[in-house]
Parts: C-alpha cells; structure tokens; sequence
C-alpha cells in the first residue's frame, strides 16, 4: 500500500478528508476514464487492483478487501470486475463491497450484459469485431471468456469466469443486502448499475442517471 493508505477514523479537514472513491479493478492510472461524476472536486480516487504491475495503491482481491476498514468508503467504481470472478465468489465480493462502504454510500458498477451478446452469438456473431477498445477489436467471444489475446499474451487476470443479464445482477445486488438497486442496460454490450447503502440520498440514482448509457 502507498501513501492512499485508508483509515477508518475521522480527521481535520485536508485533501485526505475528501470523499473516498475506491477504483476496484483499476488498471493502469488514468483518471480521465472515471465517470464524470467523480471526476469533479472532492472525490479521492484510490485504486485497487489484484495486478501489482498496474501500479495500484492497494494490490489485492475484491473477494478479500480486509486490509480496508469497515464502513470508511464513500463510493466504489468497478467497470468489468465481477465477471471476472467465480460465481460463487460474487456474494463474497459484493458483501465486501458492502462492508467498506459507509451508511450513505453506493456502489457503481458496469460489466457485459449475455443477453445482448447472446443474441448477438444466435446471429451468427461471435467472432465478429463488436467495438474497438485500446486494447484492439473485441469480439463476442472476448466479451463471454475474456480478452483473448490479452491471456494469449500471459495475462490470466483477463479470463472470465460468469456473467450476468440485467435481471441476475440486480438479483446478486439485492441479495448482497443493499438496499436499493438499479440496473440499466446500456448501449455498448454492457449493463450499469446503482446498488445504495440505507443512508444514501434517493436523488443519487438522478444525479447518476446520466452516466448509465
């Protein structure tokens, strides 16, 4: 852990005093691809990753987040974690989730969406270029087990393990114990979702509304 270390106890107003955002997943630094939300004033982003070679401020898995104190996270912003996990590792990382929040947090997430590429793949799709992406053309098949020419090239973090419609990670969401869910599908193969703790504001699922596209 670098100098992003987290502390659970209150301190005197500074930049460290400003609301958490904990980038799980993050990969390599580039604060231009948060969502605009939190890239306005007052949002800390701290990243964390399983990849030490993405230089992340905490390296570790988000099925085992213990080195974060309990309830000292304002918001978490995870674009294609969970599908990278076991299935039966996904309540174990959203309870995660949910442990490090605090009462009014939330969490933001987007990852693929199977009905849409399964409709895709009956097409006749599945090889087929859908988006290109920094890291090349993306196909369907990348989309269900990973980016394949990233695991070609060594990279085993990329490989996916299960994969969600809309209405089985609002289903995960729920069971995690948040208590309210929204999920949307988007517009590029892909789902988004708002999951709040009890003591969130309702006009966040407005405020977010525009990043769910």
């Amino acid at each position: 852990m670098t100098d992003h270390t987290i502390s659970g106890t209150p301190a005197a107003p500074s930049p460290a005093a400003q609301r958490q955002l904990l980038h799980v997943g993050c990969g390599m630094p580039n604060p231009k691809r948060l969502p605009a939300c939190f890239q306005q004033a007052g949002w800390r982003e701290v990243r964390f990753d399983i990849d030490g070679r993405v230089r992340p401020d905490i390296v570790g898995s988000i099925t085992d987040m213990s080195m974060i104190p309990d309830g000292c996270i304002d918001a978490i912003w995870s674009s294609h974690n969970l599908e990278h996990l076991n299935s039966f590792e996904v309540p174990v990382a959203l309870a995660e989730f949910r442990r490090v929040l605090k009462p009014a947090g939330f969490v933001l997430l987007t990852l693929p969406d199977l009905r849409a590429i399964a409709r895709h793949i009956a097409g006749g799709g599945l090889a087929e270029p859908l988006y290109q992406s920094p890291a090349g053309p993306i196909r369907a098949l990348d989309v269900v087990f990973g980016h394949q020419a990233s695991i070609e090239a060594g990279n085993g973090f990329m490989a996916h393990r299960t994969g969600f419609t809309a209405d089985t990670l609002g289903a995960a969401l729920l069971d995690a114990g948040f208590d309210e869910v929204r999920v949307h599908e988007g517009r590029h193969w892909d789902l988004w979702a708002v999951a709040t703790m009890a003591e969130a504001d309702p006009a966040l699922f407005d405020e977010l509304s525009g990043v769910m596209q």
